[in-house]
């Protein structure tokens, strides 16, 4: 490999980052007195027409489109090997792939993002799909007033070169990868807008949203799984678990149908949690904990229910009803009837039927408040030496009867 210093007016300083397709040089425009990075094509593809074309193309609508949210190229050329080259604009704010590793504010990385939505805007009114949204892809840089802005790079180039040599894999990252681009179907708009929502989540949590080594991971995976909710974890509302539901759909058409739109719900909910967590700042009696559900509300499972006072007096909604008692029923008296002259029996009491009928003497139906009659009623002694000597008579003519049969 051959050391080079410079590539037309522009000294190289050291090199930045390189890929099986292309390597990215720090370099400085010493006409200008001002860094730039000069990307150029990689050795081994340096002789496909097809492929070196493609890397220009990209170059070349990257120059048109002039707006603030995208890398600008401002010059194009040819090394002496035949190696296409162009230079752009050098942004020295790192990546949001710096700042997921470093961790960072749920609020700033939610507008961040939403940032990163209005370029990729941009690129969709051009009828350009980036295909590699990663936070890697997401440059930072401070402007004029101190704000940070996101920039968009690598507008797709590796992809572009696979399908024009026929090649069988499908390039991109495959952690951020529409599952539509894994299995190598037509790509619109709406793959970006799943990438972008992949790093989001990452953004947001520090890692992707699925556990993905290959590209046969995602074609594998079940297209009704969904992504763990982390609106709870990061003190978020419960909308933000929605947003990465339809963002990070298998089914294309459940997600949002616009970058744009994806910005502004991303953008909504980093102005709801602002909010609250301003006024969270001047009440004294909020505690604020990373992670706390502020917003969101209460779920069945973190629903109570306070424990009842302890009863002081009877409540008659813990018993039930008393039931009432058999109509007509009479209860018989406790005491049988003597057997004896009519004189000294007392008056008659029917009985309220057999103990093989009349259901179980002591069901509640059955029981009544009122105290039998002989229980309540004052009887002189002369009635009880009178019912005694009526049972002893009764006894022995019993015993003389007995005693005529067995003669």
């Amino acid at each position: 490999m051959v050391v080079m210093d410079s590539i037309g007016r522009y000294r190289l300083v050291r090199r930045i980052g390189a890929g099986s397709f292309a390597t990215v040089w720090l370099g400085n425009d010493d006409d200008l007195d001002v860094p730039v990075a000069v990307k150029v094509l990689a050795d081994n593809w340096a002789s496909n027409d097809d492929v070196r074309n493609r890397f220009l193309a990209e170059a070349r609508i990257m120059r048109r489109i002039h707006d603030r949210r995208l890398v600008q190229v401002y010059d194009i050329g040819t090394l002496d090997d035949g190696r296409p080259y162009f230079v752009m604009d050098y942004i020295d704010g790192g990546s949001l792939n710096d700042l997921r590793k470093q961790g960072i504010d749920p609020v700033r990385a939610l507008r961040l993002c939403a940032e990163a939505c209005r370029a990729l805007d941009v690129l969709h009114a051009h009828n350009i799909i980036h295909r590699d949204v990663t936070p890697g892809n997401l440059l930072l840089s401070k402007i004029a007033n101190g704000e940070t802005q996101v920039l968009i790079a690598d507008l797709g180039v590796a992809k572009s070169m696979l399908d024009a040599v026929g090649a069988t894999m499908t390039a991109g990252t495959p952690s951020y990868m529409a599952p539509e681009q894994a299995m190598g179907l037509p790509l619109d708009s709406r793959v970006d807008i799943y990438s972008l929502a992949a790093v989001t989540y990452a953004m947001l949590t520090g890692r992707p949203p699925f556990l993905v080594r290959s590209i046969a991971d995602i074609v594998a995976r079940d297209p009704l799984l969904a992504p763990e909710p982390i609106a709870g974890r990061i003190g978020a509302p419960s909308t933000l678990d929605g947003v990465m539901l339809s963002g990070l759909a298998a089914d294309r058409n459940r997600r949002p149908p616009t970058a744009l739109l994806l910005a502004n719900g991303l953008e909504a909910i980093a102005s709801e949690m602002q909010a609250a967590g301003s006024s969270r700042q001047v009440s004294d009696e909020s505690v604020i904990t990373h992670g706390s559900r502020l917003t969101e509300p209460p779920r069945d499972s973190e629903i109570t229910v306070s424990e009842p006072p302890p009863a002081t007096a009877f409540d008659p909604s813990l018993f039930p009803p008393p039931i009432a008692p058999m109509s007509g029923f009479q209860p018989a008296s406790p005491y049988p009837a003597p057997v004896g002259p009519p004189a000294f029996q007392p008056p008659p009491q029917p009985l309220a039927g057999s103990y093989l009928r009349s259901g179980d003497p002591y069901a509640p139906s059955q029981l009544t408040t009122r105290l039998p009659e002989a229980l309540t009623s004052s009887r002189p002694v002369s009635y009880y030496i009178l019912l005694g000597v009526s049972a002893l008579a009764l006894f022995a003519i019993s015993m003389f009867l007995t005693i005529l049969v067995l003669r």
